[in-house]
């Protein structure tokens, strides 16, 4: 006799002890019968964006020249594009594994706004020209979408 409980004799052998694989999965809610509506709105809101990128560019052109007109519809642009990566990430996670949508909804706004405050620091500390209006620019586009996408959220639910 060795003195050596069996889980540890098992343990240093390599094996690894048996375990009770007859658990069931846990039950997983049915997925909805047509997943489109969680991207419907995109379309509405790209068109949106894009007339506020031109109205940002021109007001941008009026006020400070191409410079200007240009950081604008940038800002604008930014917005939208991580806006709508956003949505399509959620949505996506929602329709294969519904569980993980927080935490890859989370990883995703951690990502888009880390890399979001890393170009306002260096426009911010930068002699460009263009900062100030690249700024108005991400408020407008933010201002809009989200009141564009409010809307859409409220006439969707008071149709149902």
């Amino acid at each position: 006799m060795s003195g050596v409980s069996p889980a540890a004799a098992e343990q240093s052998s390599g094996r690894v002890p048996e375990t009770d694989d007859d658990l069931p999965l846990p039950d997983l809610p049915p997925l909805p019968k047509d997943p489109r509506w969680r991207v419907e709105h995109l379309g509405f809101l790209t068109v949106v964006s894009f007339a506020l990128l031109l109205c940002a560019a021109s007001v941008g052109f009026l006020v400070s020249g191409p410079v200007a007109a240009l950081a604008a519809a940038g800002g604008v642009l930014m917005v939208t594009v991580s806006y709508s990566l956003t949505t399509l990430v959620v949505a996506v996670v929602d329709t294969v594994r519904p569980a993980l949508v927080l935490p890859i909804g989370m990883l995703t706004y951690v990502v888009k706004f880390s890399l979001l405050g890393v170009i306002l620091a260096f426009g911010v500390s930068s002699d460009w020209s263009g900062k100030d209006a690249l700024g108005l620019g991400i408020v407008a586009g933010v201002v809009v979408w989200t009141g564009v996408q409010a809307w859409w959220v409220t006439r969707q639910t008071l149709r149902r």
